[in-house]
């Protein structure tokens, strides 16, 4: 019997099924089978994969490049005995390997998750005889009695099934409670419509069943996910490959740089301690110790701007990725659209009507040829509304302040549709009493009430369900004058057809007066002699939101596409609504079965929408995406949604009716569980890929004109300019007093105007690159020229003269400062103070360096020196120049070569 664990069981006869798995429907597993069967199948939980160990975890966070670069960082200050600065870079260090560890140990709570929605406790018949056990207990051949309320335990084969109906959202996407049944299905039914299966995690919403567990713990359809989850691929974010192979190409030339320093200054008879000394400064100079601690404090920023925007980021690189996204695959359900079915379209008395609203609230109203109509006035219209509302067993009520249904969704839409019609639920229950009911039962496809009638004696019966269900039990319907006329099956029928073009679920609802004094009802009741009153129509509507937002993403060159587990006529009518490209195009769950991985691809990057999908098309569908090079973002609720959620390059969660499984697995969680959370998410995450940018095109000038002072004294074969101690200085304070300030930047005009950047793309395009090429140079001149003419034409001392090159650098890094506030535009163009921090900063540093300049206590500690007025000027007049010509080189470019460098360089130029 090991064997046929996992194999498909929907296609086989119930019966033949039991006999396979050596059960008895009526007695269930004896003992000695119990003891046996534990032994072989062991507990019904979800396996936990082993990973690597804490200390393994931790350890491998400081195997980055950037890493690199700051411990050897921190070894020479170490080695120049400076104890504070090794101790902030190593503190540095320190904290990005933490988090970077709790991060990764997330990760793994996914699974956890998992295994905790499997826990619950069933009722099972062993030996003849009923009893509750825990649902690890649960083995294959157990008989499982399920009713309104309970967690499936495992999955399970049905072979009794009475007014069964289950949520299976969770795992499939369906956004309705399906209808269970017994019967054989064919063999290639995919997972979303094996009625006569359920499946461990779902819920039991009406009705009762029994059925014969046919896998536990990994074999279930859950356990099936986990091992996806596990083996789904974390894919590094475009900023961290992108700082990567930054960093290592500065560690390259960084020691590149300091060993040419190192030999050409033995060459020229230098001392070997004096020339590593030099190296040593050279490297000092060369290292953004800054950069790390910019880019964690950008992304943070970032984190908390978005979380007034209700998207929640649980990973911190998830931040920029959301600016890098090309692709954004959503759910339909609660993401696109409301997650409440809503009746949008009445047919009654041959009239059709267009309800307003959506959700469950009440407010809209029904609007016919002419306008807004009173319902009463139109008695086919009020009879169908009516009917809804009596023959419901639903609650509208609010919970965490917003409506929701308690009962079917279907019953929910139509109770919000009589209140837009002028009936009132409490009202007309009190005029109209509830004498009996008839449930509704799948094999019947309709439910009906016997009520007491305020208008005579005979008591009447409302009744709804399938427009095929209906309508063979009525032989009349009610004209739109409120007299009965001969039935005309083929209207009612074209009628059908037209709202189910449009994507509506249809539901028909008749009516028919008993004898006086009946009280109770039977099917025979209502076998016939029925009057037709009218149609519903009803969908789950878009969020009336989703269709800008979706707009706002075409226009910045990202994709949308819609990946659901409902029906492709639904999906395809929600998409023309939002506007997603070739909406009337879909591709099932089935079709994507027969396709190759090459036929994927391309079908991947034409269609946008795809209905009926597996988990494990889901995740497939994420893959081929991005072997086209897509950066891509999911969206999900669902357990199914997870491994999906975690293979994607950023994965979104449902904050609202998400899983604790696919939070888990999700990188940022929506509050609202609202698509255009995510459109606005992706504008400040390009918002902070551009600050980061602005960060490292202000600060590296700084480190390569150090670097070039360092290299000039030692070919040319002079003293060093600046002091290792002073490069650290310089780079420290000015990293967090003026660099940071540029990540408070507000976003620039037209960035959601823009394609997204290419993945290939590096931090540093030629433009960018030419400009701190030229800015370094320019500090060179300034620094190196400024130090020599105060010795030798002013005849100040060596700590002067250092001192005046220290200031020469700090003014240059404030005035260019205001040039990065954008790398396109002019800053006054900005507006001057949108952004206050920056003069915060400004004003701090410039006191500092007063005190590095005229403090005792500093001049001791950094070998500087106070310097006269005028070495002010000439330094102000070297800050000058590169801030003109940098306005002048941005002047240039826009006006002879708008289309040069990255996708940020020509925000907002013509193209």
């Amino acid at each position: 019997m090991q064997k046929l664990i996992g194999k498909h069981w929907h296609y086989l006869p119930a019966e033949e099924v039991i006999d396979l798995l050596e059960s008895d429907p009526g007695k269930g597993l004896d003992l000695f089978d119990i003891e046996d069967r534990r032994q072989r199948f062991g507990p019904n939980t979800i396996t936990t994969k082993k990973g690597r160990g804490p200390l393994s975890r931790f350890l491998l966070q400081f195997h980055q490049p950037l890493v690199y670069i700051l411990l050897a960082a921190s070894l020479v200050t170490i080695t120049l005995k400076e104890w504070v600065d090794s101790g902030v870079i190593l503190g540095v260090v320190l904290i990005n390997a933490v988090v970077g560890f709790i991060q990764e140990a997330k990760a793994v709570k996914a699974i956890e998750a998992l295994a905790r929605t499997m826990t619950s406790e069933a009722t099972v018949i062993r030996s003849g005889q009923r009893q509750r056990v825990s649902s690890e207990e649960v083995l294959p051949g157990d008989i499982v009695f399920l009713q309104s309320g309970d967690k499936v335990p495992a999955d399970m084969r049905l072979f009794a099934a009475k007014d069964l109906k289950v949520d299976e959202s969770a795992l499939t996407g369906e956004s309705i409670p399906v209808a269970k049944e017994t019967s054989p299905l064919p063999h290639d039914t995919i997972l979303a419509d094996r009625r006569n299966m359920i499946y461990g995690s779902t819920l039991i919403t009406y009705g009762q069943g029994t059925g014969i567990v046919v896998a536990v713990g990994d074999q279930t359809e859950v356990g099936r996910i986990s091992e996806l989850i596990a083996s789904a691929e974390n894919l590094e974010t475009p900023l961290l490959r992108k700082i990567a192979d930054f960093s290592r190409y500065l560690l390259y030339a960084i020691v590149f740089l300091g060993g040419v320093t190192f030999a050409i200054g033995l060459v020229r008879g230098e001392s070997a301690p004096e020339m590593f000394m030099a190296a040593v400064a050279l490297a000092v100079g060369a290292i953004p110790e800054g950069l790390p601690a910019a880019m964690t404090i950008t992304l943070a920023i970032g984190v908390a701007r978005m979380a007034r925007k209700r998207a929640i980021i649980r990973k911190l690189p998830a931040v920029e990725t959301l600016g890098s996204t090309t692709v954004i695959c959503s759910d339909k359900t609660g993401t696109l659209t409301e997650n409440q079915m809503t009746v949008q379209e009445i047919m009654a008395g041959g009239e059709f009507f267009e309800v307003t609203g959506t959700g469950y609230a009440y407010t809209g109203e029904i609007i016919g040829e002419n306008g807004a109509v009173d319902a009463s006035r139109k008695p086919a219209l009020m009879e169908t509304l009516r009917c809804g509302l009596l023959c419901n067993d639903s609650v509208i009520a609010e919970k965490d302040g917003r409506l929701t249904v308690q009962g079917d969704p279907t019953e929910g839409a139509l109770l919000s549709a009589a209140v837009k019609g002028g009936l009132f639920e409490d009202e007309i229950k009190i005029l109209w009493p509830r004498v009996d009911v008839i449930p509704f039962e799948s094999h019947h496809q309709y439910m009906a009430t016997l009520h007491k009638s305020p208008e005579g004696p005979l008591p009447v019966v409302y009744a709804k369900g399938s427009v095929e269900a209906i309508l063979e039990r009525c032989a009349f319907s009610l004209s739109r004058n409120d007299s009965r006329e001969d039935l005309s099956a083929e209207k009612i029928h074209a009628a059908v057809n037209e709202m189910a073009s449009k994507g509506l679920r249809v539901l028909a609802l008749a009516k028919r007066n008993l004898a006086q004094g009946a009280s109770r009802l039977t099917h025979e009741d209502i076998n016939g002699g029925m009057t037709f009153l009218g149609l519903q129509g009803m969908i789950d509507p878009p969020r009336p939101e989703s269709t800008a937002a979706v707009k706002n993403c075409h226009s910045a060159g990202i994709q949308v596409k819609m990946i659901t587990g409902d029906h492709a006529v639904t999906a395809a009518a929600i998409a023309g609504k939002i506007g997603l490209s070739h909406a009337e195009k879909v591709l099932t769950g089935k079709e994507l079965a027969r396709l190759s991985d090459g036929e994927l691809i391309e079908a991947a990057e034409t269609v946008s929408v795809f209905a009926r999908v597996t988990p494990e098309q889901k995740l497939r569908l994420v893959e081929a995406i991005q072997a086209r090079g897509h950066i891509v973002a999911m969206t999900g609720d669902g357990v199914n949604d997870a491994p999906a959620l975690k293979r994607a390059d950023i994965g979104v969660a449902m904050g609202i009716t998400g899983t604790e499984v696919a939070k888990e697995a999700a990188d940022m969680v929506l509050t609202d569980d609202n698509f255009a959370s995510i459109e606005a998410a992706v504008e400040e995450g390009r918002c902070i890929f551009d600050n980061l940018t602005k960060f490292i095109i202000w600060t590296l000038p700084t480190n390569l004109g150090e670097g070039l002072v360092i290299l000039a004294a030692v070919l040319l074969g002079t003293a060093l300019p600046i002091l290792p101690v002073q490069i650290l200085w310089i780079n420290m304070t000015t990293a967090v007093l003026l660099g940071l300030m540029l990540t408070f930047e507000p976003r620039e005009p037209g960035i959601m105007q823009r394609p997204p950047r290419q993945t290939d793309e590096p931090i540093l395009t030629a433009t960018l690159i030419r400009r701190l090429t030229l800015v370094g140079v320019l500090m060179l001149a300034g620094a190196f020229g400024l130090y020599e003419y105060e010795l030798d034409v002013m005849g100040a001392s060596e700590l002067q003269a250092r001192t005046v090159a220290v200031n020469v650098f700090v003014m240059s890094e404030i005035f260019y400062l205001f040039n990065c506030r954008s790398l396109t535009r002019s800053f006054v163009k900005l507006g001057f103070f949108s952004n206050p921090w920056i003069f915060v900063g400004v004003s701090v540093m410039i006191l500092l360096q007063l005190l590095f300049t005229y403090l005792p206590v500093m001049n001791l500690l950094f070998h500087s020196a106070p310097i006269a007025l005028e070495s002010w000027i000439r330094i102000l007049a070297a800050a000058t120049v590169v801030m003109s010509v940098v306005g002048g080189e941005k002047w240039l470019v826009k006006r002879f070569a708008p289309d040069t460098g990255s996708n940020f360089a020509d925000a907002g130029a013509p193209r």
